[in-house]
């Protein structure tokens, strides 16, 4: 069967067109992972002609790399608001670990994994994961560092905390991607943990988390 013609696509300034495409970028990716971002799957996305997509953005590497950095830097600003609605530290950490491990991110993770494993060809996508995981770092390492200093947390080192912290959320939820293991224990399982890393009571958390916390 034929496709029907192409109908001409309609006229827009620079800034519109780019904005379109980074847009479309973002929702395949976050629809059918990273990988799906392709020249023509943008086009197709906002029916115009492959050359017009590559007229704006002849790079797709470098695209693939902003749509990652976009994804991400937005999540990170929703969390960053979401933590500030809490006023202790105690309850911030809770708060991210929840919102980190309930599964309700889960296109973010794909994003995620499959940024690490594009980003061995891709020069660009890798100096952008790079630069979200410090992102990422800088705003656990302040939220211990704000328990530390209030007293909540014991730790001499937040920085290798966070880090350490960051490591077993992105295993954890890369494993859920395929089912393995208990995803709803997911939050339990990292927060006894950093209970222990940060001298807190063992259950600390999930009081912390709960509504009356």
């Amino acid at each position: 069967m034929s496709r029907p013609p192409r109908k001409k696509a309609e006229r827009k300034s620079p800034a519109e067109r780019a904005s379109e495409i980074a847009d479309a970028a973002r929702s395949i990716a976050l629809e059918q992972g990273l990988a799906a971002v392709t020249l023509r799957s943008v086009a197709t996305r906002i029916d115009v002609a492959p050359a017009l997509v590559a007229h704006y953005e002849p790079n797709m590497e470098a695209l693939v790399a902003a749509t990652f950095a976009g994804v991400v830097s937005a999540e990170i600003d929703e969390v960053v608001s979401l933590l500030a609605e809490h006023p202790t530290p105690r309850e911030r950490l809770a708060v991210l670990l929840t919102t980190l491990l309930d599964g309700t991110r889960d296109d973010v993770t794909v994003v995620w994994v499959e940024a690490w494993a594009l980003g061995r060809r891709n020069d660009a996508l890798a100096a952008s994961v790079r630069q979200q995981m410090d992102s990422w770092q800088a705003v656990v390492q302040g939220v211990i560092e704000s328990g530390v200093a209030a007293g909540e947390f014991e730790t001499d080192d937040a920085a290798s905390v966070a880090w350490q912290l960051l490591g077993m959320i992105d295993g954890l939820n890369a494993q859920a991607l395929v089912l393995w293991g208990e995803a709803a224990s997911r939050g339990s399982l990292i927060g006894h943990a950093v209970e222990g890393m940060l001298g807190m009571p063992r259950g600390a958390l999930l009081v912390a988390a709960s509504p009356a916390g």
